[in-house]
């Protein structure tokens, strides 16, 4: 099979625009999940336009995982529809250039989509989602006075679990304080005062809570014995910067924060339970979701060739339909994977695996000259046109 070049760099050019575009839109559709958090970081945090625009930087990569392999199909799809479209693929056949020969630009796209979903799975994704838990730590510790609500129970702090029932934000005064200590694995502490004050050094990183004519019950875990202590004044010292470093430390890592390495050596240390599925689930799709590419990319080739979907508009439907299909049959594997059901590895693999067969059966009648008829969507499409109207 002889490759031109000329039409190898016309195919990806091609390919480049709408893939982009469809990165940026559906990066912005999914960033618009996450406005109801924002609201609420904005109105009860008040960060500043620079923590915000971290903190999507951050949660860009959880997206990515996702949008990549389906850019990567709809420009592969557009393209296609484009050339069907306007004759070309018709004229390229006509001048002795087969679909075949249109293959290694489609291999090149998917291959580069495919490692820029590997890097951002493997090494972008644990690095966004700790850095974002860091960030989300310290600006609620940063600003625990503005987040502290009355009559509702506060754990910002690890290991400190909080509640008062009336707090002014002019004086700082708390009234009716519960506080539950558990910071200290040897004993445990619980405290209750009727009032209180909020001290807050923001260049050390240090909130104290200073309470007046409280007490104190402290219980020891070794020996059994629980002591009650009356204090007229008792100083609570929350330090965030030890905080912050505990949670970030990886007893504390959730399973899409682990690096690969630390999430291999939790698989081969860790016992059979739900948390180890998840690990494996997460495991798996670091390799499932860019290999996507391929079997995303794969399925596009043949649905922008056929004559009838030479329409953008429905070809488009059709594209979102079949990554739809996709994400639904991740979706299952992820929740019987967690459950035990079957093994991790078949839930992430067998979405690529069916649509990847599909592409696979739907290209080579392709190069049969033997297109498969969606006449059943014509007829639903037309179907449903004609009950919207009456």
């Amino acid at each position: 099979m002889r490759l031109n070049t000329t039409i190898n760099r016309y195919l990806l050019r091609e390919m480049l625009t709408p893939s982009v575009l469809n990165m940026l839109f559906f990066t912005f559709v999914f960033l618009m999940t996450q406005i109801l958090e924002i609201t609420n970081l904005i109105v009860n945090y008040r960060i500043s336009i620079f923590i915000l625009i971290r903190m999507l930087a951050y949660s860009m990569p959880y997206f990515l995982v996702f949008v990549l392999p389906m850019s990567i199909m709809m420009g592969v799809l557009l393209t296609f529809l484009r050339l069907s479209n306007d004759r070309e693929i018709m004229a390229l056949k006509a001048g002795g250039v087969s679909i075949l020969q249109l293959v290694p630009p489609i291999f090149v796209f998917c291959l580069v989509g495919s490692l820029l979903t590997a890097y951002i799975s493997i090494y972008a994704l644990p690095w966004g989602q700790l850095s974002l838990k860091k960030l989300t730590y310290q600006v609620a510790a940063q600003h625990f006075d503005v987040g502290l609500k009355p009559a509702t129970f506060n754990d910002s702090f690890s290991g400190v679990t909080m509640y008062v029932s009336e707090f002014d934000r002019q004086t700082r005064l708390l009234k009716n304080v519960f506080i539950e200590d558990h910071r200290s694995e040897a004993s445990g502490q619980t405290l209750i005062a009727p009032r209180g004050r909020l001290l807050r050094d923001p260049r050390k990183l240090t909130v104290q809570l200073r309470l007046y004519d409280g007490i104190i019950y402290q219980v020891d875990v070794d020996s059994r014995a629980v002591n009650t202590v009356h204090f007229a004044r008792y100083d609570v010292n929350l330090d965030i910067q030890r905080t912050a470093s505990q949670v970030t430390s990886q007893e504390e890592k959730d399973d899409i924060e682990m690096s690969l390495s630390e999430l291999r050596d939790f698989l081969q240390n860790s016992p059979r339970n739900a948390r180890y599925y998840l690990a494996l689930i997460e495991y798996h799709k670091k390799f499932s979701m860019p290999f996507a590419c391929f079997a995303l990319g794969l399925l596009a080739i043949p649905l922008g060739v056929q004559t009838r979907l030479a329409k953008r508009s429905f070809g488009l439907a059709l594209g979102l339909l079949a990554f739809l299909f996709y994400y639904l049959l991740l979706s299952a594997g992820l929740v019987f994977g967690e459950a035990g059901k079957y093994p991790p590895v078949v839930g992430m693999w067998v979405p690529n695996l069916v649509i990847g067969g599909i592409g696979l059966w739907l290209f080579v009648r392709t190069l049969h000259e033997r297109p498969v008829s969606f006449d059943f969507l014509y007829r639903l499409n037309a179907l449903l046109r004609r009950r919207k109207r009456c």
